[in-house]
């Protein structure tokens, strides 16, 4: 993309994309992981199609929406923290050579992200009960959940692979006009 004009329209565009489905984790609340992962998915078309830096600030202009709008408070982390800008970071870990460095940063990022999320969910929004939640995991249940996570996030990961590549070599050549990158 050339113009100034046709990168802020398309993050618009992607904004408000980004901005209904975070809303829409009210409607359906069993989306808290979905949405905000679909969400980010939109992330790809601008970190391709506008560069990193408009990626990035996008990001936040969604990230500010999304705590004014969003009425699942845990959707809205899960959307800061991790699902956000994800797509945007992948980028970058996979430009780095050594692949077992590329995907241990990934590991380290995603429990990074996730812990510190429900960090805040527990002592900032007060919703301790979150842990009480997991009732018959016993005390193991926390470790439990983030191994759960870990393997989320590999499936997650990817998916994400296969959709960036999708759209970077089939769809943008086809409908766009714009040859793979």
């Amino acid at each position: 993309m050339n113009k100034k004009s046709q990168k802020v329209a398309l993050c618009g565009m992607v904004a408000a994309l980004c901005t209904l489905l975070m809303f829409m984790t009210g409607v359906f609340p069993f989306a808290t992981y979905a949405m905000p992962a679909l969400a980010g998915l939109l992330m790809v078309t601008v970190a391709v199609e506008t560069g990193a830096s408009w990626a990035f600030t996008l990001y936040a202009a969604v990230s500010i929406l999304s705590v004014i709008l969003t009425p699942d408070k845990e959707a809205m982390l899960m959307f800061i923290m991790f699902f956000g800008h994800y797509p945007i970071t992948k980028f970058w870990l996979e430009k780095i050579k050594f692949k077992p460095l590329s995907w241990l940063l990934k590991i380290i990022c995603f429990n990074f992200c996730i812990v510190v999320a429900y960090i805040v969910v527990i002592f900032v929004f007060q919703m301790p009960d979150i842990l009480t939640e997991f009732g018959d995991f016993g005390k193991y249940s926390v470790l439990i959940m983030l191994a759960l996570g870990n393997a989320l996030f590999f499936v997650y990961d990817f998916a994400l692979t296969q959709i960036m590549s999708v759209y970077i070599l089939i769809f943008r050549p086809k409908f766009l006009r714009r040859s793979a990158k």
